[in-house]
């Protein structure tokens, strides 16, 4: 198997990237990984290990300010952009880049390709629950807007992907809304629901903000501008909850001795709460698996994102998907 990984993107670039990729290396013994940089900045992180790295050199790189399409078709020789060319010419089978969303998800649209019958791919991290199994959340911003017809292929891809990759059988598929009652909410989402009953998924109906990390759902389902605002929500939430506990715990010398004592519990409850353990956000819906790391991975992260990978390519999820859509489609025109 051979996954090309954008090297110099992400905020601890290469460094975090190439030790990420020779965890990977070590645990795979048939995968094989291209790292697309500035060799010169790759080579001090490499060991003995890495027999099976190979080293695609260039200096152009994707800066996170960078404008999305226009970039993409401006930096040929970026290190993403090389990367997800290597997958359109079959040189890879996934790509991975913990750099500018926007710019991966144009580099995923021009270079790799929609699968035909998918309207649009859908950005799909997969975030943290109490008991510990998480949930997929698609779209979480690929697509601000979006029609019925496009929650129903959220909704089946992510499906699919959650059977296969995570190992969750006949997941449960939930509609985030504003109450659980089949009627409410918008037309859109009155309609997806509609469309959602008819669908060869385990839909539960629609599910509430407020129970997204009790697991009420296993995969749910939102236009990406409401599943950003929701993935936004959860990572603020969590980040102002751990500075008010430090805070608390800090403030004199009984609740310092007190952190002393329950330090390694708020630890755990802290790596429950990251979602980056669970992998990168898949960017669902094109014809080999895009995976969008986290901007803040590191080598452990990046290992997390490449077993992600690995086992899409390793159950040929995109085959599943190609086939369920080309039923879902035959069964709506007939």
């Amino acid at each position: 198997m051979k996954i090309a990984i954008d090297a110099m993107g992400g905020d601890h670039a290469p460094e975090a990237i190439v030790k990420g990729a020779l965890l990977a290396l070590d645990h795979y013994k048939d995968l094989e990984i291209t790292l697309y940089g500035d060799e010169e900045k790759i080579k001090p992180f490499l060991n003995n290990n890495s027999a099976k790295l190979n080293i695609h050199h260039t200096t152009e790189k994707i800066e996170n300010e960078d404008e999305p399409v226009r970039v993409v078709r401006k930096k040929k020789n970026a290190s993403m952009v090389l990367m997800a060319e290597a997958v359109k010419t079959e040189k890879a089978d996934a790509c991975i880049s913990a750099g500018n969303t926007g710019a991966l998800m144009s580099a995923g649209l021009f270079k790799v390709g929609r699968i035909s019958g998918i309207d649009r791919p859908a950005l799909s991290p997969t975030l943290p629950t109490i008991d510990g199994k998480g949930f997929l959340l698609l779209d979480v911003g690929a697509n601000v807007d979006a029609k019925p017809q496009h929650l129903l292929q959220y909704a089946i891809m992510g499906s699919i992907y959650v059977e296969n990759v995570r190992e969750i059988r006949n997941p449960r598929v939930g509609l985030l809304n504003v109450g659980t009652e089949s009627q409410k909410g918008s037309e859109l989402t009155k309609q997806a629901f509609e469309l959602m009953e008819q669908a060869p998924i385990n839909f539960i109906g629609n599910v509430e903000a407020r129970d997204l990390l009790d697991g009420v759902a296993d995969v749910v389902v939102t236009d990406g501008f409401s599943g950003n605002i929701a993935l936004k929500s959860i990572e603020g939430t969590a980040l102002t909850m751990f500075s008010m506990l430090k805070s608390a715990f800090t403030k004199n010398t009984k609740t310092k001795l007190a952190a002393a004592m329950v330090k390694s519990d708020l630890k755990g409850i802290k790596d429950q709460l990251d979602y980056s353990e669970y992998g990168g956000a898949g960017l669902f819906g094109l014809r080999s698996p895009v995976i969008k790391a986290h901007g803040s991975s590191n080598a452990q992260a990046v290992f997390s994102a490449i077993k992600q990978t690995y086992h899409l390519v390793e159950k040929d999820v995109v085959k599943l998907i190609e086939a369920e859509v080309e039923q879902l489609n035959e069964r709506q025109g007939s």
